[in-house]
């Protein structure tokens, strides 16, 4: 940080906004205002001290205030949305819905997702409501492999800020890096929402692979394939080649795809132990948003001529019946190929 505190905005009292309110808000940081949709979440967090339900173990500082109003954030110089991409728009149309006219919305999307329907990433979505609304936004993506419980006990991460205004991308940047989260700014947001959206569809397969006990070299080769799938499907949509070699893209594939605290490598585990879908998600509030994002990744992928295999497989094994076993089998005996083709 730069030693000036700021008025900091959080718009979702998940996991990971907990966890980016928590770290904003510790020693010598900044005072943050946390929105809670649920008005009795926001009051246990008030009275607690702790978000339990989402991150448990970890105290709320004194900066960070819990609400459940949104009208608390509009003096926020950063807001930064931290909510699963199907609530993404919503969210983001009743905060503008309450200042429609104020001066441009600092905006900084820490959203890993497509939109299923209309198959738009978070800042497409931020442009389009923002002109619905007659509102400027300056808009940036925070993205990077920084799990929140780690983040929120203050182990040193790094991350991405990009967004294709670099002043502005240098503003965010050195209002919210710390001591222990280090941010490096990129002017490819393409690049780095659509690292963060495909890479949680391979971390689900990694989680099945493992699951299955198919061992090491099996694993190796999924994330390397993955990354190709990845960083074609980022290209087509105006990525930057480089961006899928960095925190957005390898980082957080090898991160999700092998940490113990990933959701969407735990519903992997759970698909090969025979859980269905609804038994998975059922029994956790969390979200793992490789399972819905993996229909709009596939899609996306379809609408631009790219081939995703491990991505269609696992729409198969989630969505249509398949089992995991012979997704594997039909990935193994693909047609061989040079491995330079993207």
């Amino acid at each position: 940080m730069n030693g000036t505190e700021r008025r900091i905005g959080v718009l979702g009292a998940g996991s990971f906004g907990t966890a980016l309110a928590v770290h904003l808000a510790g020693p010598g940081g900044h005072r943050v205002k946390l929105w809670a949709r649920s008005a009795e979440l926001a009051s246990r967090m008030a009275a607690e001290r702790a978000n339990a339900g989402y991150l448990p173990g970890v105290e709320l500082p004194e900066r960070l205030a819990p609400t459940s109003e949104m009208e608390a954030l509009l003096d926020s110089e950063f807001l930064l949305v931290v909510v699963p991409s199907h609530g993404f728009r919503e969210v983001l149309r009743q905060f503008l819905r309450l200042d429609p006219e104020g001066k441009p919305l600092p905006l900084i999307s820490a959203t890993k997702g497509i939109e299923t329907e209309t198959l738009a990433r978070m800042s497409q979505v931020a442009r389009e409501e923002g002109t619905a609304a007659g509102r400027e936004i300056h808009f940036a993506v925070l993205s990077g492999p920084t799990f929140a419980a780690e983040l929120a006990r203050n182990a040193p991460s790094a991350a991405v800020i990009a967004s294709e205004d670099a002043r502005f991308a240098t503003d965010v940047r050195e209002c919210l890096a710390t001591s222990r989260l280090r941010l490096y700014s990129s002017p490819d947001v393409a690049g780095v929402e659509l690292g963060g959206t495909a890479k949680n569809v391979i971390a689900i397969a990694a989680g099945t692979l493992s699951g299955l006990g198919l061992g090491h070299n099996t694993l190796a080769a999924l994330i390397t394939r993955g990354l190709h799938e990845i960083t074609r499907l980022g290209i087509a949509c105006g990525g930057q080649p480089r961006t899928f070699a960095g925190l957005a893209g390898l980082g957080d594939l090898v991160l999700t795809c092998t940490g113990g605290l990933s959701r969407n490598r735990q519903t992997g585990l759970e698909l090969a132990a025979g859980k269905t879908l609804a038994e998975i998600t059922g029994a956790t509030q969390m979200v793992a948003e490789g399972i819905r994002n993996s229909i709009a990744v596939a899609r996306l992928a379809a609408q631009k001529g790219v081939e995703m295999p491990i991505t269609q497989q696992m729409v198969a094994v989630m969505h249509e019946g398949k089992s995991a076993r012979q997704a594997v089998e039909e990935l193994m005996t693909r047609e061989l190929k040079s491995e330079t083709e993207l």
